[in-house]
């Protein structure tokens, strides 16, 4: 069993940044993905990284803002979060794909394991 641990949320300013953990243990996790739900919308896709880091993709609203990467040694991904908007305040949850699935990595049934999410807010 594996298991991801999301931290770093917070209040911030407009503007402002923060830097998004997700710790992973009990296991290597391959594919890792961001994702975010707001109050009363459906939970989206916002970035993902392959296991070797080398392949990311981002949602057009938070491309040029948003940055993910992985530190394979401490088996953790970060999503640092630049030039903040009110929009972008959500529950943000880490996603790890271990299965074969034809869902693809924009979708949240593309992925098996989740965290708890952690809370941005965003202050105007």
């Amino acid at each position: 069993q594996g298991q991801l641990v999301e931290s770093g949320g917070g209040l911030v300013q407009a503007g402002g940044s923060l830097r998004l953990s997700c710790a992973a243990s009990g296991r290597t996790f391959g594919t890792m993905g961001w994702f975010r739900q707001a109050p009363g919308k459906d939970r989206e896709f916002v970035t993902y990284i392959s296991r070797s880091g080398g392949a990311t993709s981002y949602a057009d609203s938070v491309k040029g803002r948003f940055t993910v990467s992985r530190d394979s040694a401490k088996n953790t991904v970060y999503l640092q979060m630049n030039s903040l908007k009110p929009e972008d305040t959500a529950v943000y949850y880490c996603a790890a794909r271990t299965v074969i699935s034809s869902s693809t990595l924009y979708s949240t049934s593309g992925y098996n394991y989740w965290g708890q999410g952690t809370q941005v807010t965003v202050s105007s």
